[in-house]
Parts: structure tokens; sequence; C-alpha cells
């Protein structure tokens, strides 16, 4: 009976594990804020997509990757995003989204975790390090974090005078969760 309880117990422990918490994004939004003639200008990118397999109590197997749309881009001025989505900006026509694929994730305390991400733009991949906060509710989460990324580093923009190397970024994310049956 004992040899038999042991693999059992094993089995159970391993299914567990790899159990994850999936999530069907429902709701997101990214905003971003850049200094440009000492005046803030905000705006934001709409429509995140992605795979989220993340468990608080599964940190190393747990995974998150999304993209965005360059073309969402909305600064409130049509001018402005139609110049944004450039060549001399993002470059929509021949990198048409941003992707952010997790590394790993770090508990920090109550629902505050860190992420060190690889943040793709045109091309370019620099790793990110991302607070965030998971607040479970239920059949439902949401991920809320902040992050500020140099521009230059992912040839936004080029050299300016003007304009701000520093972007800040906020990225709020509502999902349904599901745990999938094995």
């Amino acid at each position: 009976m004992k040899k038999l309880l042991l693999p059992l117990l094993f089995l159970l422990y391993i299914n567990t594990v790899s159990a994850q918490i999936k999530h069907s994004i429902t709701k997101s939004l990214v905003t971003f804020q850049i200094k440009n003639l000492g005046v803030y200008t905000n705006g934001s990118f709409s429509g995140v997509k992605g795979d989220i397999d993340f468990d608080p109590a599964h940190l190393d197997a747990s995974s998150i990757e999304a993209s965005v749309d360059v073309i969402t881009i909305n600064t409130g001025n049509d001018s402005r995003d139609d110049h944004l989505k450039s060549d001399s900006y993002f470059d929509a026509a021949k990198y048409p989204k941003m992707t952010i694929r997790s590394v790993s994730f770090k508990h920090k305390s109550g629902n505050n975790f860190t992420g060190v991400f690889s943040l793709t733009i045109k091309d370019k991949t620099n790793q990110v390090e991302l607070p965030f906060i998971y607040v479970d509710n239920g059949s439902t989460a949401t991920f809320k974090g902040s992050l500020k990324i140099d521009r230059t580093d992912y040839g936004v923009g080029g050299s300016s005078l003007i304009m701000s190397a520093d972007v800040n970024i906020s990225i709020n994310v509502e999902a349904d969760k599901r745990i999938p049956s094995k």
C-alpha cells in the first residue's frame, strides 16, 4: 500500500504544479506619457492580445506573452498619430506589433510582483523589469503595472533635443481565468 501511495502523491503533485491558471484577456489598455517641448503628451494603445498562464503559487511555471498593434495608437490628435505610425517613429507598416514576453517572476508582498520581460519594439529587444499588482477576483483577475523605458533603445523617434528619451508606460489588463482540465 505504501509503495502505491508514494507514486500517486507524486502524480497528484505534478498535476497540481502543471495546472496553470490560464487567463483570457477581456479588457486592456496600455497608456504612455512622454515630455515633448516641455509639455507632457499622453497616449494609448488598445486591444492587447496574448497568452497569460499565471499562478502566484507557481511562478516558475508561469508565463505571459502579449502584443499590441502599433496602429491602435491614440494621442487624441490624428495628425500626430499618423506621424507616430510613420517610419520616423514606430514604422507601423514594417513593425506592426510591439510584444512582451516574460523571462521570470518574483513575489514581493501581498498582491505585488515583479516580472522580468523581453520587450520588443521595431525588432529591437531589451529586458525590462515590470512591477505589477495581480488581483484575483474569483473568476476574473486584473494585472496593473508600470515602467519607464528609453525610447532610443528601440529606435523610436531618433535623437531629439526637445523630446525626452524617457517614456512612462502603464499597463492595465482584465482577464477571465480558468484552470484547464487534465
